[in-house]
């Protein structure tokens, strides 16, 4: 009997996907008596008119059985006599393109359906280029309903020459066609009498003997690490499911990305004792030597894994909301979690073409390049390498989503190229000499809140206390270092990454920054004090109302706003998400200027008894 094979049905809305597969189940006599007991009752109260619905022998959900679509992904066992199987009906729905990707990521192999009376869609583009994405290197496209065409060997030549054009430009691998028809069983099981012109396997035969690659390309040992194993004070151990490569007691290993050099003293699996472990293999590994191994770091061997910030990735976006450039996320890459931004979206690639479209935002079920920065070094390859090392998803920070799943196409060499260089004088020799502890104070709140008054006020009053300060205001910034930036969602995002990081450079240098812009949207913020650091940020909202923003209105920016003359005016066209865990509250309406200010000023004092005790 060969292997077990992986594999998954896929295609647009209603091209018979459960329908083939319940067929192929029934037909091979691969169902219990119950089963099949229960499959024909149900029919008879189905959609075609008393006779056999196979579909519902893989679409469980109620939802699934009233509407005659798949919504869930149904994964069904099953085995003859050459083969076992494990098979996943992924939905065709374009809103349902999530769950796809899903069996697109644990199948080897996938079986394209294609409605005979249709044609290539849309959304048959779309599953076929997110299977080469997954990594699927072999495709079967089942030409479907070829009843409902009469069994016209011409009408299968026009889809034929259609799926060969879409194959180049997908660029996929170990393609085959084959006419069916799903209700009929005709080419499931046994070849069909209607279309004495197809000379080629069943499908069932087919899937029976196709011999899949196990990833024997991939070169060398790979154990991401998942945990830290220390029952007592004289063992520690390392855990993980070893993704590549076969590993021994003895053999040296490189810690990355560290990449210091250890050997292996002893191998468990569960509680036995081994001298040697392969991949596949869940293990707890014992070195010679203490060294710093946590979660998410990789011990290798005979591989070249690159450790770098950057790189250049193709992903599918996932998410209702948009995707724009200089957005953040967390990234699982093995079993590395660590912030990253979406820098540059390079292209959006047409589903229908293959061309390489210019954007700087991506909807919904969209697939495109991207280049992505990671806050540290992570430890990947390219998916062509290492599939375990090469892929990844994108998760939201704040609603823990799934955003998007992609694949490592190449290092961004700038990355492995620039070292941070250590300096003699450091922020600490720099902060004692001038008897601070730097500190960014960033004043948020709606244009008119009085943010620019307060920390100006409060720079004098600094000032005069002999403390060294700098502000940074919202207009001046724009005047200057970020005058390439408009109001869009992602300049506002880039606008606030750069001052954030310029607060950073100052604090470094030994000062008090004074940071006071709109800075409109919570996560934005909570990048600029991951940037910043926690302990040196003190998020000040200045809690203004609305209206007495717009009273005030010194330069007439409401009015203009609310007679449409300023698109994205924060409160106004575009939205203000007010701060949930503000180290300060001020109210410039409530309280007067001189009691803010010192309110301030005794927040700054009990920073520095905390950071220069």
């Amino acid at each position: 009997m060969d292997g077990l094979l992986k594999f998954m049905t896929c295609g647009s809305v209603d091209d018979g996907k459960s329908t083939l597969i319940g067929h192929m189940l029934y037909d091979a006599k691969l169902l219990f008596a119950d089963q099949k007991h229960a499959l024909e009752l149900e029919s008879r109260v189905g959609s075609r008119a008393g006779k056999t619905d196979y579909s519902l022998l893989l679409d469980g959900l109620m939802a699934e059985r009233e509407q005659g679509i798949t919504i869930d992904v149904a994964y069904r066992y099953f085995s003859t006599e050459k083969r076992s199987f494990i098979v996943a009906d992924t939905p065709g729905h374009e809103e349902y393109t999530r769950n796809m990707a899903v069996g697109a990521s644990f199948a080897d192999l996938a079986v394209i359906l294609i409605d005979a009376t249709k044609g290539i869609l849309a959304q048959t583009r779309r599953h076929a280029g997110i299977c080469g994405l997954m990594g699927i290197r072999h495709f079967l496209f089942a030409v479907n309903k070829m009843d409902l065409l009469h069994y016209n060997e011409k009408a299968y030549c026009r889809i034929e020459k259609e799926i060969r054009k879409l194959a180049i430009d997908l660029n996929l691998c170990n393609v085959e066609l084959m006419p069916v028809s799903a209700t009929e069983g005709d080419n499931i099981t046994s070849r069909s009498w209607a279309m004495p012109w197809y000379k080629g396997k069943t499908m069932l035969g087919y899937l029976e003997t196709i011999q899949i690659e196990d990833g024997a390309k991939e070169q060398g040992f790979i154990l991401p690490i998942q945990r830290v194993c220390r029952p007592n004070q004289s063992f520690r151990g390392f855990q993980g499911q070893i993704e590549g490569g076969v590993v021994s007691v003895g053999d040296q290993l490189t810690v990355l990305p560290s990449r210091e050099r250890v050997k292996v003293q002893a191998i468990f699996a569960a509680d036995q004792k081994m001298n040697t472990a392969k991949k596949g293999q869940a293990v707890t590994v014992s070195l010679n030597r203490e060294v710093d191994i946590s979660r998410g770091c990789v011990l290798a061997k005979d591989t070249e894994l690159i450790v770098s910030s950057m790189f250049t990735s193709k992903i599918l976006w996932m998410d209702d909301m948009e995707l724009r450039q200089g957005k953040n996320f967390l990234i699982k890459i093995g079993t590395q979690m660590l912030p990253v931004s979406v820098m540059e979206i390079k292209y959006r690639i047409d589903v229908n073409t293959g061309e390489q479209i210019a954007t700087s935002k991506l909807y919904k079920n969209e697939m495109a390049v991207c280049d992505v920065a990671a806050s540290s070094p992570v430890v990947f390859d390219t998916f062509e390498k290492h599939k375990s090392m090469g892929s990844f998803i994108l998760i939201d920070r704040v609603t823990n989503m799934t955003s998007a799943c992609g694949v490592v196409e190449h290092s961004l060499r700038r990355s492995e190229n620039i070292v941070w260089q250590k300096l003699d004088l450091t922020r600490e020799i720099r902060a004692e000499r001038m008897g601070q502890k730097p500190l960014t104070l960033w004043f948020t709140g709606l244009s008119g809140s009085g943010k620019s008054t307060l920390a100006n006020e409060a720079e004098k009053r600094l000032s005069l206390g002999g403390k060294y300060t700098m502000l940074l205001d919202g207009d001046n910034i724009r005047m200057g270092l970020n005058r390439n930036l408009g109001f869009e969602p992602e300049d506002r995002i880039e606008n606030i990454r750069r001052i954030a990081e310029v607060a950073k450079l100052m604090n470094d240098a030994g000062l008090i920054v004074l940071v006071s812009f709109i800075s409109p949207y919570r996560n934005d913020r909570r990048i600029a004090r991951e940037i910043i650091g926690e302990e040196n940020f003190v998020e000040i909202y200045v809690n203004t109302p609305l209206e007495v923003c717009e009273e005030r209105d010194v330069k007439g920016l409401y009015r203009k706003a609310r007679e449409g003359k300023i698109p994205n005016f924060t409160g106004i066209s575009s939205p203000y998400e007010e701060p949930e865990h503000a180290d300060l509250v001020m109210n410039t309406e409530g309280e007067s200027l001189d009691t803010a200010v010192e309110t301030i000023l005794r927040t700054i004092a009990k920073k520095e008894s905390n950071g220069l005790r």
